[in-house]
């Protein structure tokens, strides 16, 4: 009788031992070629940010033994960061998860084999379901696993396992972007290109601080040849800031009112495109009606901005030929992000600057593939930018994947914060967390490390032990990282890029793809997935499920054409982008700017009508705000291009670490300080009502009075995060929270 592990390792003949035997070398069978044999230099797509790089990476007996950036890529034109340059460095880790790892009856994780790490995967999911019901057990995902395995994840668990709920930590990053354009476009279209940042004349950031945060994007800034004017919106003066020709520091979580504001001066000044606005939008009138009250003095009392400056910036916005406005987590990461988007949105719609070179209302992503997810997950959207509540998306996708309609859930998933709130209600009893640092990067961190607690089962699927996440799991699960498999991305400008097998997993360690796939037979429902055999028939799949939406695939040509680089969704046959005469391999050169594409030059939008939605709310203040107790702002965000999240992969590399600040450092103003009587370099301890870390002070103007600002990538920073939440996205509030800075009590040291 064949088992779950005959996926694992295969005994019979035939195609699939053969392709299963080739993806998992150190099992006991003969090494064979790889489906894909790398040459002596082969291009992969860095497996950080969503900037979605090119990396040269060079071979030894089809091993990978260094990389460079691509000189021919059209994201990054031969450049890298230093963590482009460090990409292969954390799969050499001593901490990499090489084996299943199964609490035993002491609370300790043992290694185990497969067989029977998948028979205790099964065995405590399906206890939870048993006892508790069907929806009683969930996943949350990642934006770092290739899209075919995030669909694989996505109908495994919601067709296959009949888990209902399930999400991604794209919701940390993305969702309210998404949110945005979906209300207001009819999709989430993020309708840019990269060229407009060389292409613009008006380049506006708005709580971004691209050099440090997208350092290439920001080199493509500096590439422009039209003198821009860089215009930045953020409370603090930041690397970027510094550089812009105008800053605006706003006080913390004031942007929705700026940007109504500027909206206003833009009407009020006659800098609307009429005709634009005309034929392609609605809802002027309600806008215009709405945006009256907010006049430059109001404006400038609640920001802190002063008239003339916003003056100022609202004439670059309203008369610029080439405005693009840009945006990322200083807007996404707050309590009324999806309405300040959308202000964004508005600008860029009122003004006409949408469709054309160098404009565009532009969501800048974060993690590597979080577009993936965000179309191919099966978590917000059904499979390929689908409604789940659409009975005929329903239908469309169940035809393609040969599955009865009913196992396709009528509605979304629970949100990420709903699925931590279920299992403090006793909901959720079962979770099964891939690819992400809960326990560290979820908002107000010690309540999420508590509630895991309560969980009758989690199941952790990670690259490394160490995280703090896979220390509190029943059950471990060895993955293989980033150019040890197979599969897509697809970043920022809607690009999609290819992820090659260049190293071998360590030990045990298995791609996602398979590890899903043998769960899949375990549980008993591989049947339904005996069509997705390899990431690439899968990726057909998908292209399959694309057909006829925004985001449709059909015109690409296989993995082939993917590795040219010169792929941006949609990409039907219509918009193949073919070679203007003969060219080696008779490939088009990824740089021609035929090969950059934006959305909506056509004016037409993704919504019933074909009209773009001016959307408007009023703005609402934070719910923790300053007190006696607790009087600074706290604001978090990147602390250093050579950092990357929770640093599980960043911190491996001693090259990193030497370029990241050391340790936990709060930034607070020197007038500040001395209040407080504080020195530079001092250890001081930072409170709000939730916890407290020690960090050292460092003083400086940048950051303004009355406000500090601390590094996301210290796992006690979201001690002190308040749990608040955009009522549109669900995404949360990371940028402003209630905080005291002081000189620590002794007992404040103590462990």
């Amino acid at each position: 009788m064949k088992t779950p592990i005959d996926l694992i390792r295969p005994r019979r003949e035939g195609p699939l031992t053969e392709r299963l035997a080739r993806e998992r070398p150190g099992f006991g069978l003969p090494q064979l070629p790889a489906t894909r044999q790398p040459t002596a230099t082969t291009r992969l797509i860095c497996g950080f940010c969503a900037t979605g790089c090119g990396l040269d990476v060079h071979l030894h007996d089809g091993q990978a033994v260094g990389l460079t950036p691509s000189n021919d890529h059209p994201v990054n034109l031969g450049m890298a960061c230093p963590k482009g340059w460090e990409a292969l460095t954390p799969l050499a880790a001593p901490d990499r998860a090489t084996t299943p790892l199964l609490k035993d009856q002491h609370g300790h994780l043992k290694p185990v084999d497969w067989t029977t790490a998948l028979d205790a995967f099964v065995t405590g999911m399906r206890a939870v379901q048993a006892e508790h019901g069907p929806e009683s057990v969930a996943f949350l995902s990642t934006g770092q696993i290739v899209t075919e395995e995030m669909a694989l994840l996505g109908a495994l668990a919601k067709f296959g396992m009949g888990m209902r709920h399930g999400d991604g930590n794209t919701r940390q990053c993305m969702a309210t972007s998404v949110a945005a354009y979906k209300e207001s476009f009819g999709f989430d279209a993020p309708p840019y290109s990269y060229d407009d940042l060389e292409e613009s004349d008006v380049i506006v950031l708005v709580g971004s601080n691209l050099c440090l945060t997208h350092p290439i994007m920001w080199e493509r800034v500096t590439r422009n040849p039209h003198n821009p004017e860089i215009v930045v919106i953020d409370p603090r003066r930041t690397e970027t800031a510094s550089a812009a020709t105008v800053h605006l520091p706003l006080l913390p979580k004031s942007d929705l009112t700026l940007l109504y504001g500027l909206a206003h001066l833009v009407i009020a000044n006659g800098w609307v495109d009429d005709a634009f606005v005309h034929d392609h939008t609605t809802g002027y009138d309600e806008l215009a009606a709405h945006l009256v009250a907010f006049t430059p003095e109001r404006v400038s009392a609640e920001t802190g901005i002063a008239p003339a400056e916003l003056e100022r910036v609202a004439r670059l916005i309203g008369t610029g030929e080439r405005v693009s406005l840009w945006w990322t987590m200083g807007v996404n990461q707050s309590h009324q992000g999806t309405r300040t988007a959308q202000a964004i949105i508005n600008l860029a719609l009122l003004t006409g600057s949408i469709g054309r070179p160098g404009t565009g209302a532009n969501s800048i992503t974060g993690q590597c593939n979080a577009m993936g997810s965000r179309l191919f997950s099966n978590t917000t959207n059904l499979l390929g930018g689908h409604d789940f509540a659409n009975p005929e998306h329903r239908l469309k996708v169940a035809q393609i994947l040969g599955m009865d309609q009913a196992r396709i859930p009528d509605g979304p998933s629970w949100a990420y914060d709903r699925i931590i709130e279920g299992i403090n209600k006793g909901e959720i009893r079962g979770l099964w967390v891939i690819a992400t640092n809960s326990a560290h990067s979820w908002i107000n961190q010690h309540e999420t490390r508590r509630l895991f607690d309560k969980l009758d089962f989690l199941v952790v699927q990670d690259l490394y032990t160490t995280t703090e996440t896979a220390e509190m799991a029943d059950l471990v699960l060895p993955a293989a990282g980033w150019a040890e498999k197979e599969g897509t991305f697809i970043n920022s400008e809607r690009r999609l890029g290819m992820v090659k097998r260049v190293a071998r997993a360590p030990g045990q360690a298995l791609a996602d793809f398979w590890i899903f796939k043998a769960i899949a037979e375990a549980w008993g429902c591989g049947h339904l997935f005996a069509a997705w055999t390899d990431p690439e028939t899968v990726f057909g799949i998908l292209q399959e499920l694309s057909a006829g939406q925004p985001c449709d695939i059909t015109g690409v040509r296989g993995y082939d054409e993917v590795d040219t680089g010169v792929v941006q969704w949609p990409y039907r046959d219509e918009d193949r982008v073919e070679p203007l005469g003969p060219a080696p391999a008779d490939r088009v050169d990824a740089t021609d700017r035929r090969a950059q594409r934006r959305l909506f030059a056509d004016g037409r939008f993704f919504t019933p009508d074909g009209r773009a939605r001016l959307v408007w709310g009023d703005p609402v203040a934070p719910i923790e705000r300053p007190s006696t107790e607790y009087p600074l702002v706290l604001l978090t965000g990147r602390g250093s291009s050579a950092q990357w999240h929770t640093g599980t992969r960043t911190s491996k590399s001693a090259t990193l670490r030497a370029l990241a600040p050391d340790g936990p450092w709060v930034e607070i103003d020197p007038a500040d300080a001395a209040e407080r009587g504080i020195e530079g370099g001092q250890e001081v301890v930072v409170r709000t009502a939730r916890g407290r870390m020690i960090a050292r002070a460092h003083l400086t103007p940048t950051v303004g009075r009355g406000r500090v600002f601390v590094s996301m990538h210290d796992a006690r920073t979201n001690q002190l995060t308040f749990p608040s939440f955009d009522p549109q996205s669900r995404q949360p509030s990371y940028k402003f929270a209630a905080v005291q800075v002081s000189v620590p009590n002794p007992w404040d040291l103590t462990p």
